[in-house]
């Protein structure tokens, strides 16, 4: 009895080894290709999809890792999809991750593809043809794949609704031998071309042989040349985790036409702009993406400085400080919709518009997607001569679909212009507000293209705020309400610029020959209202030791017309002076300055008559006497700096709307 339970207590022990040794010989007789049949039905009930083999299939054990190598393979796309196959490969060699299989997940540590041929496609509801589940929209059920290799093979991608379709063609060269370290000489070259967002794409480079799709501790090195529309980019250096790009360290070159061309490549709204050039290093941790220490031109503009974008929010967000040692105005253009920018390598276009203020819409469909925060600093602003403009300085600050511009300032005519503009694109149509101040410019600097502003001593102060609205600049400008008021006091101006407004020819002709000299400026000012884009003229004086300019009339910012009518009154006496009015009128492309003729020609004629009977008597006409009495200064300038009327600012949306 007793020996018949070891007997039974042997056979149970070794009936595995003797179910190993029976499997092992079947296997060694028929082989493998008895598997392919489950196989392909497991992949049909799965997936819904066939997988074909049609080679032969042959299994390698060793744990935990497994060998499986099977020729001529096909794996079938959804119906869906415009291409029957989704892979073909002339052999496929992986291994298994057995523990991840007894606990009923598949894993593939490593892919070796033999000339293959893949076609992906993303379809509408998030359809997906490398996703496995039945539906293709499951994102859990993308193939786990840790490292793959392919050789002359070639890969096809589309989305149609991004009108995108591109086709690669890859191989790999070099030796095969494994070095000390275990790795390889080998590399892979690929190419690729179609259209990427609706751009057309020629793209070549080189990688390493192995891809590792999810390893997120090895470095990836990548050499690639791109062109996308007319944006070119030339990258080198190593990417980590090649499925969710976790960790970027790039030397990177950018140039094109203009910086708003990138968004289908970076997923960030740049405002548009003339022809660029970068250089700098692309880097990547977690969900921060840095532009570190880039250096380059927009237009006729240097450019430097670090930029990155956070996209761990519900929204990217850029933040940046840039610095430009030259910065053409010209270049800033279209950001602010204007059609004047210079072009990349050539010279300033020198535009003649009927209309001069930014008439080119803001883009503002992607500000809602994107926060910013970006300081700009530029030393010199290279501009039109007429314009005496120094310096620049910037806090651009966008969020949640409002652009603010906190502090905006300029260095004008030897003083500061400083501000606060904001534009709300939350409410259609555009809300704009601004508000600025003019501190201390200087009178002598504010017209560098009049020789006899050069004489011209003292500082202007000034507070403007407006609000509008508008897809334009322009827009908003016609539409806008607010105030615009300049003060002047205590200063000298050219006395033959005033001796010419009141015409007085005598005193012209002494100062062309002896030379110009200045009177006190007592005060000068210019303050208006303005209502759906009119400008009203309040106050419009200057008044000088020697005479007042006394002016009214009303500026149109919607058509672009200026109607202003200014009168002399001369505070001296004076033996010839064609007594006029000076009427400042047109567009603000081709202003006209007039003088009243009638009048003129009406004292002329009178001074003729007279001096028919007797030369003395033509005099009469033509004399002009003084003394006129001084402007109320201080009751203008006090009316001017009062506090500016109530501008109705943009309603901003509570939280979370």
């Amino acid at each position: 009895m007793r020996q018949r339970f070891w007997v039974w207590l042997a056979a149970i022990a070794i009936t595995p080894f003797v179910l190993f040794a029976l499997m092992a010989l079947a296997l060694a007789v028929f082989g493998w290709n008895w598997a392919r049949g489950p196989l392909q039905e497991q992949a049909l009930q799965r997936t819904g999809r066939v997988l074909n083999i049609a080679g032969d299939l042959h299994v390698t054990w060793a744990w935990p890792l497994p060998h499986l190598h099977a020729q001529n393979v096909q794996f079938a796309n959804p119906p869906w999809a415009s291409e029957p196959q989704m892979v073909q490969a002339d052999s496929v060699d992986l291994t298994i991750d057995l523990p991840a299989l007894l606990q009923g997940r598949l894993a593939l540590p490593s892919v070796q593809l033999t000339r293959p041929r893949v076609f992906l496609e993303q379809a509408s509801g998030g359809r997906k043809t490398w996703l496995l589940d039945l539906a293709q929209t499951d994102e859990a059920m993308r193939l786990p794949i840790g490292r793959v290799l392919l050789d002359q093979g070639e890969i096809t991608y589309t989305d149609v609704g991004q009108g995108t379709r591109l086709h690669g063609k890859l191989s790999t060269i070099g030796n095969e031998r494994a070095g000390a370290s275990g790795s390889t000489s080998r590399s892979l070259v690929f190419s690729a071309e179609g259209r990427l967002s609706g751009e057309p794409l020629q793209a070549s480079g080189s990688g390493g042989a192995v891809l590792a799709w999810r390893d997120e501790s090895t470095p990836y090195p990548l050499q690639l040349r791109a062109t996308v529309g007319r944006t070119s980019v030339q990258a080198e250096g190593t990417v980590t985790g090649l499925f969710q790009l976790s960790a970027i360290d790039l030397k990177l070159a950018l140039s094109g036409d203009s910086l708003a061309a990138l968004y289908p490549l970076i997923g960030v709204a740049l405002p548009p702009t003339p022809g660029y050039r970068s250089s700098g290093r692309l880097v990547r941790t977690g969900t921060l993406w840095r532009y570190d220490q880039f250096a380059g031109h927009i237009g006729h503009s240097d450019i430097a400085g670090s930029l990155q974008v956070d996209t761990g929010g519900p929204r990217n967000k850029l933040t940046g400080a840039l610095v430009s040692n030259k910065l053409s105005l010209a270049d800033l253009g279209p950001a602010v919709g204007s059609r004047a920018a210079a072009p990349e390598g050539g010279k300033p276009v020198v535009a003649k518009p009927t209309r001069l203020l930014p008439d080119l819409p803001f883009d503002t469909a992607r500000w809602a997607s994107l926060d910013a925060d970006v300081t700009l600093r530029a030393q010199t602003l290279l501009r039109d001569k007429a314009l005496p403009l120094d310096r620049l300085q910037f806090h651009l600050l966008l969020q949640d679909g409002v652009l603010t511009l906190d502090p905006l300032v300029f260095s004008l005519a030897g003083g500061e212009m400083q501000g606060l503009i904001t534009l709300d694109s939350r409410k259609q149509p555009l809300q704009g507000r601004a508000k600025l101040q003019l501190r201390g410019l200087m009178l002598g600097r504010l017209m560098p293209t009049v020789d006899l502003s050069r004489n011209s001593i003292g500082k202007l102060n000034g507070d403007i705020e407006l609000a509008g609205q508008g897809a334009t600049v322009a827009q908003m400008l016609a539409s806008a309400n607010g105030r615009v008021s300049l003060v002047a006091q205590n200063g000298r101006v050219s006395r033959l610029l005033m001796e010419q407004t009141g015409l007085h020819l005598i005193e012209i002709l002494q100062l062309k020959l002896g030379g110009d000299q200045t009177v006190v400026l007592r005060c000068a000012v210019a303050d208006f209202s303005v209502k759906a884009g009119l400008m009203q003229a309040r106050a419009l004086v200057l008044d000088t030791d020697i005479n007042t300019l006394e002016g009214s009339g009303r500026i149109n910012l919607a058509d672009e017309t200026l109607d202003l009518s200014i009168v002399p009154r001369t505070k001296v006496n004076s033996v010839v002076a064609l007594r006029s009015p000076v009427y400042l009128k047109g567009r603000f492309s081709q202003p006209q300055l007039t003088l009243d003729t009638g009048r003129i020609v009406t004292r002329s004629a009178s001074a003729l008559a007279l001096g028919l009977l007797n030369p003395l008597l033509a005099l009469i006409p033509l004399f002009e006497a003084g003394p006129g009495a001084d402007s109320p200064c201080q009751q203008l300038v006090g009316a001017a700096k009062a506090p500016l009327p109530a501008v109705a600012k943009p309603q901003r949306k509570p939280a979370g709307r």
